[in-house]
This record gives structure tokens, C-alpha cells and sequence, in this order.
């Protein structure tokens, strides 16, 4: 595909590393090409009261440019999303697509009580509004959120790096759990990818939950005994229902409980809470950036960069990017 408009990357200030792995991953897939990517020069001016004010310090009229950011707290990070893409558009950018390695508000994706926001939507309404053509984002908390936009949307699985991870540990008499009802999906989609069901049993967590965050009971269904179990999710949070989970599964007969979890949000105590608990280990993303966990012994991070810099490549050269999806 020749283009007649040149592709540029920036990002926000809570994905900066992010997005400088995502140029080095695309520069290594462009080896002999003249022009390397980089990433662009994005200022942030901030005021004394709070605000805050992107600049792009360089031309980008006519350009596809690509703004990553993951919209994790505080709610100034996707302010500064809205921003950069309105400031994209006003300085005449032909297309603005907003890169969100890690979809923040996503769990209010319905009303789940009366007289609550849907604030999945509220956020899908605003980037629409701000000028973005196209998101690309990472496991979201559901998949219909996809529904809330009336753009495209690339929704990227992280089963494409966590299926290589659990391969390569080579565990015999393997489950994979669902920490919670509306997990089996992706628990029953994980196994069939490493052998079906046959070679690789699927248990489900059912758990009641006090108020949000709190977990009163946890069950596990399916079988247990002697079984080394993977728990699959999309987030860890307070890491309060993992843990309960991961005790629940040992007190049942497990062999061994391990986590692959996309999203480390890793709230309040988390980390303590994890390092105390019964989990050998816990692989999580680099979605939202945690490099106090650099060389951690139980959380392992695994970098989605390599697949986010595919699907950028691909969406910029108008070529297929089913090839990019697991499940």
C-alpha cells in the first residue's frame, strides 16, 4: 500500500514506556527499511490549579497519527487522551486513532443498580467527541463495550503472549479457572488453545461478592485434586477475590495455583496481599506500568507491545489483522 499521508506516534504522559517498546518493536519489525519510527514530541504544559494543556511540538497536518494512552487513575489521564486527539484534529491530522493498551471505566458497562452511570459508554462518547477514528484497546472488561462506540474498534487479546508463557512452563495435569462466572468464557477459550478440553480441564470460581471489592464466599466447580490450575482474568485489582480463589482451589487438593491476569491494576495492598498468599506466581501485562515490579519474584510482566506494534502496522498498511487474534 502506498500511502499520501505519513504515520506518526505520540504518547501520553501515563504510557510513555509503553509506547517507546511499541517504536522499538515496530523498528524491529522495518530492519533494512530508511526511515525508522519514532515516537513524536507530545508536550504537557501544566497549570498551577491543576490543568493541563498537550502540544504536539511538530507538524502533523495530513498525518495518521496514533495516540497511546491507558486511561488508568486518575481521571486526568483520559483527560489528557481527549485533549491530545482534539489537539490532533485542530491541527488538521488526517486520521487520530486512540491506542488504549488498558480501557479505564470499563467496568461500569451497564446498570447494574438504579440510578448509576454507564460510564464504559460516558468514556466511548467522549473519545468519539474529541475527533478519534479508531481505538485499538487490550481485553476489555467485556467484549460488547465494543458496541458502545460507533467507530471501529480493534479489541487485541492478551491470550496471544499468556498461551507462549503457560506453554513454556510445560505443566502436566493442567486447569484453567475462572476466578468468577463471567470468566468461563475465557477460561473454556484458553483451554481449547492448549489441547481441549480433554487435556486441559476448565473449573469456575462462583463467588458472592459483600459490595464491591469485598468478597464474602468463593466455590469452586469442576475438578480440582491434584490439578496444577491457571487462573485466567482480565484485571487484578484489590487481588482480593484472586487470592480467596487461589486458597479455595489449594484447600481442594490443587497441585499448584498460578495467575495470568492482563490488566495490574494492583490497587491498595495488592502486592502484599499476592506475595502472602497461595500463588506460585502471577503473570500480568505491561498495560498499565508497574516498574516497581521490575525483577519481582512472584509477578512476572509479560510486554504486549510486540502485538499492539503488529496491529499498528497493519492497521496503517490497510492489511488483515485477524491473523493477530487467538481466540
Amino acid at each position: 500500500m502506498i500511502h499520501t499521508h505519513r504515520r506518526e506516534l505520540f504518547a501520553c504522559r501515563a504510557s510513555e514506556d509503553f509506547a517507546r517498546k511499541v517504536v522499538d518493536a515496530l523498528n524491529q519489525n522495518r530492519m533494512g527499511e530508511d526511515l525508522p519510527v519514532r515516537l513524536g514530541d507530545l508536550q504537557v504544559t501544566p497549570f498551577s490549579d491543576g490543568e493541563f494543556q498537550p502540544c504536539f511540538a511538530e507538524s502533523v497536518r495530513g498525518a495518521t497519527v496514533f495516540v497511546i494512552q491507558s486511561t488508568i487513575p486518575p481521571a486526568d489521564n483520559l483527560m489528557e487522551l481527549l485533549l491530545t486527539i482534539d489537539a490532533a484534529k485542530r491541527a488538521s491530522a488526517d486520521k487520530v486513532i486512540a491506542v488504549m493498551p488498558y480501557y479505564g471505566w470499563a467496568r461500569q458497562d451497564r446498570k447494574d443498580r438504579p440510578r448509576v452511570a454507564i460510564g464504559a459508554k460516558l468514556a466511548a462518547n467522549l473519545l468519539t467527541a474529541a475527533g478519534a477514528d479508531r481505538v485499538m484497546t487490550c481485553d476489555l472488561h467485556a467484549d460488547q463495550i465494543q458496541g458502545f462506540f460507533d467507530i471501529p474498534v480493534d479489541h487485541v487479546y492478551a491470550s496471544k503472549v499468556f498461551i507462549p508463557c503457560i506453554k513454556a512452563l510445560k505443566l502436566k495435569d493442567l486447569s484453567i479457572a475462572a476466578p468468577d462466572m463471567g470468566g468461563a468464557k475465557r477460561a473454556n477459550s484458553y483451554a481449547k488453545s492448549l489441547g481441549g478440553r480433554q487435556e486441559c480441564g476448565v473449573v469456575i470460581c462462583h463467588k458472592t461478592r459483600e459490595r464491591a471489592n469485598v468478597v464474602a464466599e468463593i466455590k469452586a466447580i469442576g475438578d480440582v485434586e491434584g490439578r496444577n490450575i491457571i487462573i485466567v482474568d482480565d484485571m487484578i485489582d484489590t487481588a482480593g477475590t484472586l487470592c480467596k480463589a487461589a486458597d479455595v482451589l489449594r484447600e481442594k487438593g490443587a497441585a499448584s495455583v498460578r495467575c495470568c491476569a492482563t490488566h495490574g491494576i494492583l490497587s491498595g495492598n495488592a502486592i502484599e496481599r499476592i506475595h502472602n498468599s497461595a500463588l506460585e506466581e502471577v503473570f500480568i501485562t505491561d498495560t498499565i506500568p508497574h516498574p516497581e515490579l521490575e525483577g519481582d519474584s512472584k509477578i512476572r510482566i509479560v510486554s504486549m507491545a510486540p502485538v499492539f506494534a503488529s496491529i499498528i502496522d497493519k492497521v496503517y498498511n490497510y492489511e488483515p489483522i485477524s491473523p493477530d487474534f487467538v481466540f
